[in-house]
């Protein structure tokens, strides 16, 4: 997934043509810890009313008025994990930052069991909410079910993300992009620029990775192979690509099982 490395196998060195060039690598430490803390900020700004102060601060009235009903407990695992792996993010990017390359390999394992947990309570939470929120055989289930494919997409990439851990540029851009993946739940709750229109906050997810490409272009001249291959998985899990596979029988049928297993978990 790396850009080809030179002879002693520095990771860090890309072939560019016949050229090579090696990138600031303590700029590259400040552009994932940057990226980082902007997908934080960008959580707290989305989930701090509903969630994190919910209770203390009042609740955006573009919600509903089913967003003030109690958070379920497959709700509160699910919110809990999610910021685990945030803080995790932001924990790792700053070891490396720091060239604490040790302690950042240390928290590896926990790293990918996190992973393992942030797919069990999204894939839960999915169905719950089918359960909550569509009667069976409603036809609009199948769209809302698809959201699922977006912790899917999540757990390919850092799983591989795991795997590339030896090839730093391939892992670190892997994990960055796979946190954005989970993170429209988050940009389409802020009370300002979003407040509920699902289609602006997916643009400004894919804006992250728009500024991905310039950084590896800046850095590199060239595409990573992991942010290509990042980028086209998330393309393929959102609207409008999503619907293309997904506006059939066949997933009609998994939405309601999965709406079946939502009610299961209530």
């Amino acid at each position: 997934m790396a850009t080809a490395a030179t002879g002693r196998g520095n990771p860090e060195v890309a072939l560019v043509g016949s050229t090579r060039v090696r990138p600031n690598l303590r700029f590259d430490h400040v552009f994932f810890f940057a990226m980082a803390v902007l997908i934080l900020a960008a959580v707290l700004l989305g989930f701090t009313q509903t969630f994190y102060l919910r209770g203390l601060v009042p609740i955006p009235r573009f919600r509903g008025p089913h967003a003030a009903a109690p958070l379920g407990l497959t709700v509160v695992i699910h919110g809990a994990v999610f910021s685990a792996w945030i803080l995790l993010l932001i924990t790792q990017t700053s070891f490396v930052a720091a060239h604490r390359i040790d302690l950042h390999r240390r928290l590896g394992l926990l790293g990918f069991g996190l992973l393992c947990l942030v797919f069990l309570a999204g894939l839960a939470v999915t169905c719950e909410d089918l359960s909550r929120h569509f009667a069976p055989g409603n036809p609009r289930i199948g769209f809302s079910a698809t959201q699922v494919l977006r912790v899917v997409s999540f757990s390919l990439l850092a799983y591989f993300g795991y795997r590339l851990r030896r090839n730093p540029a391939a892992h670190k851009r892997l994990m960055l992009i796979a946190t954005i993946n989970l993170l429209p739940a988050a940009v389409v709750r802020w009370p300002i620029i979003t407040a509920g229109n699902f289609l602006l906050a997916l643009l400004i997810c894919l804006a992250l990775l728009g500024v991905m490409v310039c950084y590896d272009l800046l850095s590199t001249g060239t595409v990573r192979r992991a942010t290509l291959a990042g980028i086209a998985l998330t393309l393929a899990v959102n609207p409008p690509i999503v619907m293309t596979y997904t506006n059939n029988a066949v997933w009609f049928r998994v939405a309601t099982y999965m709406q079946a297993l939502g009610r299961f978990l209530r």
